[in-house]
């Protein structure tokens, strides 16, 4: 009985809501990730805070991206993953809508840091 228990409660935690969870993302700069948000085109297809125009709607919206559990629906909301998936969706999931976008790692990691400001 204990152990029916204990695998209960084990398998509510491995479900909790992580969004909370910190990401940091070392050297990156928020705000020359919005800059770079703007200079690709991101909001092409993307409803993204801070940014008034174009405001696509293809992506969906990326406001509330920091408390997101998944990218796209479909993988862990990391840095680690987001970087890849900011560069080359494509790679991660074939069955993507988005391209891959021609950006530096570093690039990748300052965007990465500005939607993790999007609370």
């Amino acid at each position: 009985m204990k152990a029916a228990a204990a695998l209960a409660l084990l398998s509510l935690c491995a479900c909790a809501d992580k969004s909370d969870a910190p990401r940091p993302i070392a050297g990156a700069d928020a705000g020359r990730g919005l800059e770079i948000i703007g200079r690709v085109g991101c909001a092409a297809c993307h409803r993204i805070p801070g940014v008034a125009w174009p405001s696509g709607t293809v992506g969906g919206t990326l406001d509330g991206f920091a408390d997101r559990s998944l990218i796209a629906g479909r993988l862990p909301n990391q840095p680690d993953i987001l970087v890849r998936w900011l560069r080359d969706a494509p790679s991660l999931s074939p069955e993507t809508g988005m391209p891959p976008i021609p950006i530096t790692e570093a690039e990748a990691r300052d965007v990465a840091a500005y939607l993790y400001t999007l609370k």
